[in-house]
């Protein structure tokens, strides 16, 4: 099933079910705690993104070939950040390039994003992946000069000013990707094509991430964890390759679609 979130016309919030035919029914009730879908069609004003997180955890360095174009070895463990959850974007709404906190340097990054279902802790392998409602797009919006230069050696600030965790646009159940990897997944920019590559070049594929991030440790439902980003960043690009006003930023991905964000600067 492909859920969305959605605004109706007076401005509350509904989940919808798409369906083959290209309508939307309205779901009643939470995908997290209990739902059920209706006969009635969605009105939906504006798509928002799929889930509001309870957490958003990160993965760095976890494609084999974005490690080698970073010039890093392979980690022994997942490399673990967090996203400030009021970093999440929403389908079609801009990434803003912050200029109270001035960066020169906004780099794009395509995820495969994992949600969890149920709250959960010390899940086995075997079992990760039962802990998962399902997946959607994400883009890890990244402030290099903040992550690398002005973070003290932590990657938070650099990654969650506002905008920098645009999610969608649909959440596809898990028993539509037995596999999650085993899809291809690409970045477009203005069009163009800078990342495209496929989820078996994880280091550490989603039952192990599931497995390590719930180690002595409650994962909420509704935590999304991105999953890391393969080769193709702007930072890695002779010249590095940053986003600009006016640039669109496209992560496409096999079995789940496209989440597009225009990018301008931060309002004054």
């Amino acid at each position: 099933m492909k859920i969305v979130r959605y605004l109706d016309s007076t401005g509350k919030v509904f989940y919808g079910a798409e369906q083959p035919s290209g309508e939307t029914l309205r779901i009643n009730g939470d995908i997290f705690s209990g739902c059920r879908l209706t006969a009635e069609q969605a009105q939906i004003k504006k798509l928002l993104a799929p889930v509001f997180p309870a957490a958003i955890l990160c993965i760095g360095l976890n494609y084999k070939h974005h490690a080698a174009e970073s010039n890093l070895p392979v980690p022994q463990f997942p490399v673990v950040f967090m996203k400030n959850p009021g970093a999440l974007q929403h389908p079609d709404d801009p990434i803003q390039i912050p200029t109270r906190l001035r960066s020169d340097e906004v780099d794009y990054e395509c995820e495969l994003a994992v949600v969890i279902g149920r709250t959960c802790k010390n899940v086995r392998r075997e079992q990760a992946l039962d802990c998962v409602l399902g997946y959607t797009c994400a883009n890890d919006v990244s402030a290099r000069d903040w992550q690398i230069k002005r973070g003290g050696g932590q990657w938070c600030r650099g990654k969650s000013f506002d905008t920098f965790a645009p999610l969608g646009p649909c959440l596809v159940t898990r028993d539509e990707i037995p596999n999650p990897n085993a899809l291809r997944i690409r970045t477009l920019v203005n069009g163009r094509a800078v990342q495209d590559w496929n989820t078996n070049d994880m280091i550490f594929d989603v039952p192990a991430l599931i497995e390590f991030l719930s180690g002595s440790t409650t994962l909420l439902a509704g935590t999304v964890i991105l999953t890391g980003t393969p080769h193709g960043v702007g930072m890695a690009a002779k010249p590095p390759r940053w986003l600009k006003p006016g640039d669109t930023v496209t992560v496409d991905i096999e079995k789940i679609g496209a989440l597009t964000n225009p990018v301008v600067l931060e309002p004054n």
